[in-house]
């Protein structure tokens, strides 16, 4: 199997390497790029299956790298952020990056979190390609394209799947848990607000295109479906 291509970027020269030689053992193939703006250029020349991309940047910050990645791009992002600064985190999320791992870095985690992105980039060929449609929302699995109101809606992986199985489940209400076991890759934390932040973004960007930002309703305490009429 050809290794994946992966881009990292950060200033730690040293993690950079360290990690570039685990990956490699665990069949990706890492780029390094030490400072946002090489970061940003690499990452919308393309080619890379995911981006791994450090909070904490000399001049251009991360968060800024990840505003300008995703003003083009939907390659998934997973950023490195410092242990317990869950502000970061919660920022990261609404500007459209897809996990998060902590520092200091652990390499296994690091691979379980690729693994589960790329697994989720994947998801629409492992279940029925059947196009979704639901109130002038068009959901194209194959092609991993959303349209509404036949206008094309840039939404982030992460973003996409769980419209997708917000759109399957219909008005079945479908539970945190099983939303971030199959959409994040973990089970769902009584702390965790990462699939919150995921849910008002893609309503946010809804709303954005035209479409209902009601659509989806929150049923507290468990977790969301369909609106019902």
């Amino acid at each position: 199997m050809p290794a994946v291509p992966i881009l990292m970027i950060d200033d730690d020269a040293e993690l950079g390497a360290m990690l570039t030689e685990y990956l490699a053992a665990e069949g990706f193939e890492t780029t390094v790029m030490l400072t946002g703006e090489a970061g940003v250029a690499a990452a919308l020349g393309g080619g890379f299956a995911a981006v791994i991309l450090d909070i904490m940047l000399p001049r251009i910050g991360g968060l800024d790298v990840l505003r300008r990645i995703r003003h083009a791009s939907r390659v998934p992002v997973i950023m490195l952020t410092a242990r317990g600064d869950n502000v970061d985190r919660v920022v990261g999320l609404e500007l459209g990056a897809d996990d998060y791992v902590a520092k200091p870095c652990y390499p296994r985690e690091l691979v379980a979190r690729l693994r589960a992105v790329l697994r989720r980039t994947d998801a629409a060929s492992m279940i029925s390609p059947s196009v979704l449609v639901l109130a002038g929302i068009r959901l194209e699995p194959d092609g991993r394209r959303v349209t509404i109101d036949g206008q094309d809606a840039e939404l982030t992986v992460t973003e996409f799947n769980l419209l997708e199985r917000l759109l399957r489940a219909g008005t079945r209400v479908i539970s945190k848990d099983e939303l971030s076991r199959e959409v994040l890759g973990r089970p769902h934390e009584a702390y965790d607000r990462s699939l919150d932040v995921h849910m008002s973004h893609l309503r946010r960007k809804l709303q954005d295109y035209g479409a209902d930002d009601t659509l989806f309703e929150t049923v507290r305490g468990i977790g969301y479906r369909v609106r019902q009429d």
